[in-house]
C-alpha cells in the first residue's frame, strides 16, 4: 500500500507545471502514465490527468517513481487524495 503522507499540495502543483512544461505526449512519455478516462484534475481552468499528476507529484515528493498499477485512480484512490489537498477533480 502506498502512504501519501509526503505529498503536498506543492509537490501536485509541481507536477501540473511539468506536464504543462512538457505536454501531454512528453508528459506521459516520460512519467510512464496515460491519458485519463474517468476523471480530471481541474485547476486554473486547465484539465490534467489526475492519476498520472498525482503519481508524479509522489515522485517528487519521495524521489520513488510508480507505476500506473501501482495504484488506484479512480474515487478511492488518486481522486480521494487529491480532494484531500484541496483540489477539485470531476467526473469526465
Amino acid at each position: 500500500m502506498i502512504v501519501w503522507d509526503d505529498v503536498t499540495r506543492a509537490h501536485v502543483v509541481r507536477a501540473m507545471q511539468e506536464y504543462d512544461r512538457l505536454g501531454p505526449q512528453r508528459f506521459f512519455a516520460e512519467y510512464g502514465f496515460a491519458p485519463t478516462t474517468t476523471y480530471e484534475l481541474v485547476a486554473d481552468a486547465r484539465l490534467y490527468p489526475p492519476k498520472a499528476i498525482l503519481g508524479t507529484a509522489y515522485e517528487f515528493a519521495t524521489g520513488k517513481r510508480l507505476a500506473s498499477g501501482d495504484f488506484e485512480g479512480g474515487k478511492s484512490g488518486a481522486v480521494k487524495i487529491l480532494g484531500r489537498l484541496g483540489f477539485l477533480v470531476r467526473a469526465k
